[in-house]
């Protein structure tokens, strides 16, 4: 048995009918060009062959009607893979369109907490003979890192490479730290006593900032009430955009800021139109929550490893560089904020930190009152070349999020073989026209592009 971590429990503890808390990716690929007339069926048929289960695949909940107040995993004993593997197929034409219905769908499902707790869905059907691979896992089990670890470990970089890898065979030690790596309990006091005056003197920085209301300060609870803000459903709606990564970094070099930035642009200056357009943009600039990774260095473990810092969009701004710039500004001195503290007390920090909003959902009252942030925007670093499952070549991936009470927006991205992939998670009921945001992202880079004409801009422009 294996008591989970604060930080994985946390998602235990607010996943309900409305917001489960999975996790997933959605894998798009081509097959090879020399691959035969039934050689997906064959590929098929070779994962439902294969019954060897590493963890996080293999660790279920101990007790299940109690995951909200005593989560504990254990090795489960008998692992049905006919129910965690399942294979579909879309309806004719098999465009972006089909697809997004149905990873709406999919991920609208609630996970069976007597279960492991992930699924792998194979979607045949794609123009040109593509499809997808779309792989679920709770958020207890991982974070964004460490779920696309998991996925690349099943593929590899040798086109040639004929082999058929099961995602469920080469999972990682499991989550949280190994045994040898956990701190004696003296040891593990002494350091976060001693971490404690860095993480008081944080606390009190940011009281000062929430006095002084500097505007390139994004603080918790400062931030206009929105309709992303509501109480959610239990339906989602998926919709993705993706561009050539030098363009990203082009507008950064440009602009003197970061991609990460640049992202945080774009998806300020779409939520500016679309909330426009719906007449729901608040007076007050937007505010993002950024996930933070703070996974040392060589730490092959996939359990959640996570901080935040808060970004202020400045949607209150009408010209797209001003606001981008501003942003940069914010996300800085965040940044700092988040340096400052001893690596010792950053859980606390987090801890400490998103505290208000946990109590907020425990306590029913997310979506009700002002919120902490209005939306979550992450930014996951992926593999720099591309990889091929048995030959097929992965074209794009995108991550598909969790959504909360008061958090009906997830923006997520992830890098790849030189591609941005966003992957837009939202509430059925309260984001009408999602595909819209991602339309308006796209309109978004090309209308900074031309404002930061240059001789790289122009070359990287379609």
């Amino acid at each position: 048995m294996k008591n989970l971590s604060p930080m994985d429990a946390v998602w235990l503890y607010v996943d309900g009918p409305q917001t489960p808390m999975h996790v997933a990716s959605l894998c798009i690929y081509s097959p090879p060009e020399d691959a035969p007339k039934g050689w997906l069926q064959g590929v098929i048929e070779r994962l439902r062959g294969c019954h060897q289960f590493t963890r996080p695949y293999t660790l279920k909940l101990a007790a299940p009607k109690l995951k909200s107040v005593f989560p504990t995993w254990v090795e489960a004993e008998d692992i049905d893979l006919d129910y965690h593997f399942r294979h579909s197929a879309l309806a004719q034409p098999g465009g972006e369109r089909e697809l997004g219905v149905l990873i709406s769908r999919l991920h609208s499902h609630p996970m069976d907490f007597t279960q492991p707790l992930w699924e792998v869905h194979l979607i045949e059907g794609l123009e040109n003979g593509r499809f997808a691979v779309y792989t679920k896992l709770h958020h207890s089990l991982v974070d964004g890192v460490g779920g696309i670890r998991l996925l690349v470990k099943a593929l590899s970089p040798d086109p040639d490479a004929r082999d058929v890898v099961a995602p469920w065979s080469v999972g990682a030690r499991g989550p949280g730290p190994r045994a040898a790596e956990v701190p004696k309990r003296w040891s593990g006091l002494k350091d976060r006593a001693a971490a404690l005056p860095g993480v008081t003197k944080a606390f009190a920085r940011m009281a000062r900032e929430a006095v002084s209301r500097s505007q390139d300060i994004a603080l918790p609870f400062a931030t206009p009430r929105s309709v992303l803000n509501r109480s959610v459903s239990a339906q989602r709606r998926f919709a993705t955009q993706h561009y050539e990564l030098s363009r990203l970094k082009a507008v950064a070099r440009a602009a003197g800021v970061t991609v990460n930035d640049v992202f945080l642009g774009l998806s300020a200056t779409a939520l500016r139109r679309y909330l426009s357009e719906l007449g729901a943009l608040p007076e007050q600039p937007l505010t993002a929550g950024v996930p933070v990774s703070v996974r040392p260095k060589g730490d092959e473990a996939t359990a959640n490893a996570l901080s935040f810092i808060f970004a202020n969009l400045n949607t209150h701004l009408e010209e797209p560089v001003a606001r981008l710039k501003a942003i940069a500004e914010s996300t800085r001195l965040a940044k700092e904020r988040l340096q400052e503290l001893p690596r010792t007390g950053l859980a606390d920090y987090t801890s400490m930190l998103m505290a208000p909003y946990i109590v907020q959902l425990l306590s029913g009252l997310g979506g009700h009152t002002r919120p902490v942030f209005n939306l979550t925007i992450s930014n996951v670093p992926g593999p720099e070349r591309p990889l091929y499952f048995s030959g097929a070549r992965l074209e794009q991936f995108y991550p598909v999020s969790v959504l909360l009470h008061g958090q009906a927006l997830n923006i997520t991205s992830t890098s790849y073989a030189g591609q941005f992939n966003i992957g837009f998670t939202g509430c059925r009921r309260t984001l009408p026209h999602m595909q819209r945001l991602a339309v308006f992202t796209g309109e978004a880079l090309e209308e900074l592009e031309h404002s930061l004409t240059t001789p790289a801009l122009a070359s990287s422009s379609p």
